[in-house]
């Protein structure tokens, strides 16, 4: 069961008008449908006795919206009108330290802005929170939306190799791995989503925790998805610097050189990575922004990340 407080009620609502006063572009009504990622109990949570809560927090001096428990992962797919839409499809995972969810800043208003310009666009509801919901819960849901998205390319006028993964903070890591630890499809699955591919064809990773090792991880984020004292080689197995092929797909990065909360140097050394295995890289490290600014559309410099963002789909491709 979810549950909300009174002002968690009005969250969503409220940063949609935040976006439209801040001077973001977004879609009017666009179609919403929020669809299981599993039938039944999702694997994993068959003992989990928790409860969904959605409430309001603080961050950098504004409420937003604050998801935890959750043990029924969705996928909210916000779809553009029919002649807008550009044939690219992407799966959103919201930041929060694989404690929860900053879902809207970081999830719903950066669905509704790329829907607005075309994109089928997915806020991905993973499972999180540590105990019965570390490694590997929070993978398994964000393959299995990109299986669906893939699975269900044709019926939403997706072009299968469109189909993208973006990660704010943890879920930053959360894509990072999606798009690192491909899981090709097992032709004689009795699931027939198992049957197909969770490659992501493009990854937008924005203020990103990229590695599990000491000196550079988000130690929250480390403990919530490994545990206490995790084994070295899950440890580097989850390091997803360490992790790049050349056929991981083509990446745009977004830090803040003063993010305390998670180094740059996660990304720097992904961006790294990506150009040893000669992999289309864009990155953006701003002096100034913190950590968290998500769609913020403020003063500063960083605040314009999604216009970079925006140019660089169009350059390949998936922006119209």
């Amino acid at each position: 069961m979810l549950i909300k407080d009174q002002l968690g009620w009005q969250m969503l609502q409220g940063w949609v008008i935040l976006a439209i006063f801040a001077g973001w572009s977004l879609a009017a009504e666009a179609p919403v449908e929020e669809i299981p990622l599993w039938s039944g109990v999702a694997p994993g949570s068959e003992n989990y006795t928790g409860e969904e809560v959605y409430k309001a927090r603080k961050h950098r001096g504004k409420d937003i919206g604050w998801l935890t428990g959750v043990s029924r992962p969705t996928l909210t797919l916000y779809f553009p009108e029919p002649q807008k839409r550009t044939g690219a499809g992407i799966v959103i995972c919201p930041g929060g330290g694989y404690a929860g969810m900053a879902i809207d800043h970081e999830g719903h208003v950066f669905a509704k802005w790329l829907c607005d310009r075309g994109v089928v666009a997915g806020v991905l509801k993973y499972r999180c929170g540590g105990g019965l919901h570390q490694h590997p819960v929070p993978l398994n849901d964000a393959q299995r939306a990109l299986r669906i998205l893939r699975s269900r390319a044709s019926e939403w006028n997706i072009d299968t190799d469109k189909i993208g993964i973006a990660g704010f903070s943890a879920g930053g890591h959360l894509a990072s791995t999606a798009g690192t630890h491909v899981a090709v499809g097992d032709a004689n699955a009795e699931d027939p989503l198992q049957r197909v591919s969770s490659r992501a064809n493009f990854l937008v990773l924005i203020y990103p925790v990229i590695s599990m090792q000491n000196g550079v991880t988000h130690e929250g984020s480390k403990k919530n998805l490994l545990g206490e004292n995790p084994d070295e080689e899950l440890v580097r197995y989850l390091s997803n610097e360490l992790q790049v092929t050349a056929n991981t797909g083509p990446t745009f990065l977004v830090n803040a050189y003063d993010d305390e909360a998670v180094p740059a140097e996660n990304s720097l050394l992904f961006y790294q990575a990506l150009r040893k295995h000669k992999v289309p890289a864009e990155m953006h490290l701003y002096e100034t922004g913190g950590h968290g600014f998500g769609m913020y559309r403020g003063n500063q410099t960083v605040d314009r990340w999604p216009d970079l963002l925006e140019g660089w789909l169009k350059e390949r491709d998936l922006l119209k």
